[in-house]
């Protein structure tokens, strides 16, 4: 991986940890630092299961994938918040 692929990562990732975000309800008690985490994690982790799924590269915009992306952000939001929640 290249640095403009780790940065593409980190920009993509901050926009998936606030789509993320956006869509669990109610307010989160966490930070915007683990938003982004979260948010890089479900990228990296999103592209790999849609690779495995044969979905990763398509003709124009790859819906699928930024699906489970943000799908998997905003279960990520979700435990965090719960686990912060629970202290």
């Amino acid at each position: 991986m290249e640095i403009s692929g780790i940065i593409s990562a980190i920009v993509i990732g901050i926009v998936i940890g606030v789509l993320g975000r956006l869509v669990v309800p109610g307010r989160q008690r966490i930070g915007i630092l683990l938003t982004i985490v979260v948010g890089i994690v479900a990228a990296l982790l999103g592209s790999a299961i849609a690779a495995g799924f044969d979905v990763a590269d398509t003709k124009g915009i790859d819906w699928v994938e930024w699906l489970i992306q943000i799908g998997l952000a905003a279960l990520g939001v979700a435990a965090l918040d719960r686990t912060r929640a629970r202290r």
